[in-house]
């Protein structure tokens, strides 16, 4: 069971996907990483002066450590920037910087997918750990009643990355918007910016798609679609 061909084959489809679409950000990050921003300012900078052109006063921006480890804590409503966005002046950090800032007006303004993920969260980290343990104990067990809690799980989990979609969208949206409405950037800077984000949207696609490959191929397994395979 724990050896099937139809699930080995998926694994190495999705994780292939995840490897291209990580080389492709990490490509274009690297790249504009090199250009200089027009307006000269740092990401901190950046993320900072839209923040107070918007009337957000409550957010704070931090440095974190890692590779394109940027990301916005609604919790403790701080954002966190990875060292090359933080003291970077290069149209990729002006872009990770605004996306970032995205996120944090999402969760100003009430943006309902946000606020879903953010319920999902909790649970979707239970199912991405114990899912697949469940469900295979199971099948070995021959216990169809216990797969499905696994299943359960996981699909938790797969909404969470499919809501992730828009969410990330809506946040890149929104970036190019800010870099320009705030005078943060010109029309050379958008096309990087955009180039940036895109090559990252691609990470939470593949995502998406490898999380909904192994719902599907869990559903046949347990019998909740189709015939059950024993």
């Amino acid at each position: 069971m724990f050896f099937d061909p139809v699930y080995i084959l998926i694994m190495v489809v999705t994780g292939l996907l995840s490897v291209l679409a990580s080389l492709r950000v990490k490509s274009a990050f690297a790249k504009w990483k090199e250009v200089p921003a027009s307006s000269g300012r740092t990401g901190a900078e950046v993320a900072q002066e839209i923040l107070r052109q918007s009337g957000i006063r409550d957010v704070k921006v931090e440095e974190v450590g890692g590779i394109l480890s940027d990301h916005y804590d609604p919790r403790s409503k701080t954002l966190r920037l990875s060292p090359d966005v933080y003291h970077g002046r290069s149209v990729a950090a002006s872009g990770v910087a605004a996306h970032e800032v995205g996120h944090a007006l999402q969760h100003a303004q009430g943006y309902w997918p946000l606020q879903v993920r953010s319920y999902l969260a909790p649970i979707a980290a239970l199912g991405s750990n114990l899912s697949m343990i469940i469900f295979f104990m199971a099948l070995a067990l021959g216990a169809f009643g216990l797969a499905k809690i696994g299943v359960a799980l996981f699909a938790v989990m797969v909404l969470f990355t499919v809501i992730t979609l828009p969410v990330e969208f809506d946040a890149s949206k929104r970036a190019k918007a800010l870099l320009v409405s705030n005078n943060l950037g010109n029309r050379e800077d958008i096309e990087g910016v955009s180039a940036v984000l895109n090559a990252a949207a691609l990470t939470y696609l593949a995502a998406a798609v490898a999380a909904i490959m192994q719902l599907v191929y869990m559903l046949i397994r347990s019998g909740l679609l189709g015939n059950r395979n024993d």
